[in-house]
């Protein structure tokens, strides 16, 4: 099976919101809600913790990726992530490239692998 791999290049199998809501795990909600409140400094509910992926069409998505700008820029533009856009990389992606440098690595890799 193929990894899903954000617009931005962060593997949504790894994330706890995706594993939570494939897995229908309330204490993966609530473990994850705390966490998240604590390091982005909000008050985030363990019923908020549910996510189908950045690259769905239809579905449930946790409250960021419904608003990321990354993600709405990799729709409009209708590639696979952002690995694939003709003006990769761009300067939406500095902040979550400091913050998860193995998503940078993920997306010039795929990058490498289509040229």
């Amino acid at each position: 099976m193929t990894a899903m791999i954000s617009f931005c290049g962060l593997c949504c199998d790894e994330c706890p919101a995706f594993i939570a809501t494939k897995t229908n795990d309330d204490n993966k909600r609530k473990e994850t809600a705390q966490i998240w409140s604590k390091q982005f400094n909000a008050d985030i509910k363990p019923e908020s913790v549910n996510c189908e992926g950045c690259l769905a069409d239809t579905g449930v998505l946790f409250h960021h990726c419904k608003v990321c700008q990354i993600r709405k820029c990799g729709k409009e533009k209708g590639v696979v992530n952002c690995g694939y856009c003709k003006d990769y990389p761009c300067d939406k992606l500095t902040e979550i490239f400091r913050m998860a440098p193995e998503a940078k690595k993920r997306l010039d890799e795929g990058r490498r692998r289509r040229d």
